[in-house]
């Protein structure tokens, strides 16, 4: 499987593909569903994990970003931790946005919309954006992602970002910067991750 397909292309899986795993989120144990197909389908990758240990509790309202969804475990996460804002989970991935949708109704998060980019509506501004965002598909593609949703902060809102050092993590810091105009800091690094802060330019 290319990376192009493994982002891009994986439609609904069927009942046969289907499968569960228990996972820690929040400092609970969580019961999702997954497939082939997805990033990480079989556990909790340790750059998404680092990148939930890291990240200060979200705004208890207002829209949460869940920037590249996957099956789900940083919409859950922001979905428990508040309850009474809207989180939308953004992936080009129909398969990610359906294991998505699967384990919010499980969890019994009712403000969750999982959707794809363009179903966002552009007037709506985020209070929090958190993201494994996916470097391998390419820094021009990587790039053009965070230069679509990273401007559309709340002035007082915040992005959490969880970069492989030997994937970037510092240029892209420095390309957010320079490129973006937004100020950028190293939150943490552990386990050959950086987690980046992001703040609106304001």
């Amino acid at each position: 499987m290319s990376h192009g397909e493994h982002y891009f292309t994986a439609s609904p899986a069927t009942p046969a593909l289907l499968r569960t795993i228990d996972v820690r989120l929040a400092g609970r144990e969580v019961r999702v569903t997954t497939a082939p197909g997805v990033f990480s389908a079989d556990h909790l990758d340790h750059a998404t994990r680092l990148l939930l240990e890291e990240v200060p509790p979200p705004p208890s309202a207002g829209d949460l970003l869940d920037l590249g969804c996957g099956w789900g475990p940083v919409t859950l996460t922001l979905a428990h931790a508040s309850p009474d804002a809207r989180v939308w989970a953004v992936d080009v991935n129909e398969r990610a946005l359906d294991l998505t949708r699967r384990n919010a109704e499980a969890d019994g998060a009712t403000g969750v919309r999982a959707v794809l980019p363009d179903e966002v509506p552009g007037d709506v501004r985020f209070a929090a954006i958190w993201s494994n965002p996916p470097i391998r598909i390419g820094k021009p593609a990587v790039h053009a992602m965070l230069s679509r949703w990273l401007p559309r902060l709340t002035p007082d809102g915040e992005a959490h970002l969880v970069v492989g050092k030997n994937l970037g993590a510092d240029s892209l810091a420095r390309w957010i910067e320079q490129d973006l105009g937004l100020p950028t800091s190293r939150v943490t690094s552990a386990g050959g991750f950086r987690v980046l802060r992001v703040a609106h330019a304001g």
